[in-house]
């Protein structure tokens, strides 16, 4: 007979963590929950991040924290630039109606994120707290959009957490085909000219899967915040030259 699980510890606002090994196991109902309660404040997500943790919860739940293990994560150098999206990409950089955003529209790119419907799931978990967190997180340069504009429009993008030379992707949408696509395509060639070398993903989808991540052991995903978390920030600016970072084969 299976045990219950070990009980999950309550946080009060500014209480720290409890160690990540304390985390439930693939044996217990929800892999990776660590904590619940605390804050969505700015600091406590700052630090939550530096240690390999994140919030995630529906409407009607308590605030939630996890640290997975493993740990989905998308090697810059492994991102898989499939046919159709290459076209796609060579077409949309010689598209003079067509343009890559930082930071233009953050509010209107995560409030899209949280209306789009998603297989298999009821609701949404970037819920009104979360989104009031997350722009609060923006306006202090913690969090940032990479945004996809057609014809002067916002067709597709996604939001992100950056920390010293760490990038954690958050979630993504797109109102037309490959919008979404092309925003990632973008934020990996940032990340290449900036020498970041992976994107969190968090927790293992087939689509991310597909894009070239993969799990590693949340050891070595910690191990990789120790070495990268305190390193200066860069100036979220894309230049078209960033393109040549991700339409250049990466060599064998």
């Amino acid at each position: 007979m299976r045990k219950p699980p070990r009980p999950i510890p309550w946080l009060a606002a500014g209480e720290s963590f409890p160690p990540l090994q304390s985390a439930w196991g693939y044996q217990d109902p929800a892999p990776g929950l660590l904590a619940a309660g605390a804050a969505l404040d700015t600091p406590t997500l700052v630090h939550a991040y530096s240690q390999g943790i994140f919030p995630w919860f529906s409407l009607g739940q308590p605030i939630l924290w996890w640290s997975p293990d493993p740990r989905m994560v998308l090697q810059t150098a492994h991102f898989k630039l499939h046919r159709t999206l290459r076209k796609s990409l060579n077409s949309f950089r010689k598209d003079s109606r067509c343009e890559i955003r930082f930071d233009s529209a953050f509010e209107q790119v995560i409030n899209a994120c949280s209306s789009k419907s998603r297989a298999g799931q009821p609701g949404t978990w970037i819920v009104p707290d979360m989104v009031q967190a997350y722009c609060a997180l923006h306006s202090a340069g913690h969090a940032h959009s990479v945004e996809t504009w057609i014809d002067g429009e916002l067709a597709g993008g996604l939001y992100c957490v950056n920390l010293g030379r760490v990038v954690f992707g958050e979630s993504m949408f797109a109102h037309r085909s490959n919008a979404s696509k092309i925003a990632l395509a973008a934020l990996v060639a940032f990340c290449r000219a900036q020498h970041i070398p992976l994107i969190d993903c968090q927790q293992n989808t087939p689509h991310l899967a597909s894009l070239g991540a993969a799990e590693i052991s949340r050891a070595e995903f910690v191990s990789h915040l120790a070495r990268n978390i305190n390193k200066s920030a860069p100036h979220w600016l894309f230049e078209p030259v960033y393109w040549t970072q991700i339409l250049t084969p990466t060599p064998p």
